[in-house]
């Protein structure tokens, strides 16, 4: 039986691959340091055959040896997540996005590991002017902290064959939406949403800017089919990972969210503090691996509205950096 670590197994991707390989029948390792107190994430796994929980942080590779024990492939998740708090903490955010992960990557080697799985980002693509859409060869721009750690992570992994005796494989994430354990309000589908639910009026800048989504369940049935595809298949190979029919512009996901909230209030601005706009190409991860997602981004905004009209959310407001990555109490030492 295959044994999984997953590294950042507590946060909001993580939390619901969890689910996905234990169903699955696999046995799950989840190291992690609750670094938005979320801790209450693992609690549903607890107790649960073929699921181990360690406590740790990517900077204390003594941790991770003690979670490597039998393992036979890794899905490395753990970061700073996100082009704000990265950019708040620039700091730790190089002490762990750079540092923590190429050291992590490094240490990975003589466990007898089959795969590792790198998440990465399509916020590696930028800003792209026209109408082109990115595919996994297209040039890289990436505009921020989170963005260009990741591209160099990218590089120092692909650059390892013959050096490591694992083999690495890289998913560019798009942006996540949909229900989690350990929920996160400040993604667009998100955010936008609950906001609107709640009949705040809702800024929105640069309403014609493309990004591409997809739902944390989509993401988990990837990186399954990643860990069972043939080495030669995955093996130092860069996937896309999302699907075409979720690129989609801001304004594109309002008008969606209208639909079932016709009288909510929405504000438009151009100019905001982000200029990234990319749209993506996911024929690769289609092709190569038969991988489309399951949920359209209208399915997620009638799952977060469903939740929201159900009473689940009722403390965001209480304890917000559960529920989000806003902020951190990070010894960098």
């Amino acid at each position: 039986m295959k044994k999984i670590l997953i590294i950042g197994g507590a946060g909001y991707i993580g939390s619901v691959l969890t689910d996905d390989l234990l169903n699955a029948g696999y046995e799950v390792c989840c190291f992690d340091n609750f670094l938005y107190h979320n801790n209450h994430c693992v609690l549903p796994y607890i107790g649960r055959k073929n699921y181990q929980f360690f406590y740790g942080d990517v900077c204390n590779l003594s941790a991770l040896t003690s979670a490597l024990v039998d393992v036979t492939d890794v899905v490395l998740l753990a970061g700073l997540v996100g082009d704000p708090i990265t950019k708040k903490y620039p700091e730790i955010a190089e002490k762990i996005n750079d540092q923590g992960i190429r050291n992590t990557i490094d240490h990975l080697k003589n466990y007898n590991i089959e795969k590792v799985v790198f998440i990465s980002t399509c916020s590696n693509y930028g800003l792209i002017n026209n109408d082109e859409l990115a595919d996994e060869n297209f040039p890289l721009n990436p505009l921020s902290l989170y963005a260009k750690a990741k591209v160099s992570a990218e590089n120092y992994l692909l650059n390892l064959r013959r050096i490591v005796d694992y083999t690495p494989t890289v998913l560019r994430f798009a942006t996540a939406f949909g229900l989690s354990p350990r929920m996160r309000f400040d993604l667009t589908v998100n955010e936008f949403t609950r906001d609107l639910a709640l009949g705040k009026e809702l800024l929105v800048y640069d309403a014609d800017t493309w990004r591409p989504y997809c739902h944390v369940r989509d993401f988990g049935r990837l990186i399954i089919k990643v860990l069972e595809a043939p080495l030669e298949t995955v093996g130092f190979e860069v996937f896309n990972a999302g699907g075409d029919i979720n690129n989609y512009t801001k304004q594109g996901i309002i008008d969606l969210i209208l639909k079932k909230l016709p009288y909510a209030s929405v504000r438009y601005q151009q100019h905001g503090g982000d200029p990234r706009n990319y749209r993506v190409d996911f024929r690769k991860v289609r092709d190569v691996l038969n991988f489309e997602p399951q949920y359209t981004v209208e399915d997620g905004v009638a799952e977060l509205l469903d939740a929201m009209g159900n009473k689940i959310f009722t403390q965001v407001d209480k304890t917000p950096n559960i529920f989000g990555n806003y902020n951190i109490d990070y010894n960098l030492k």
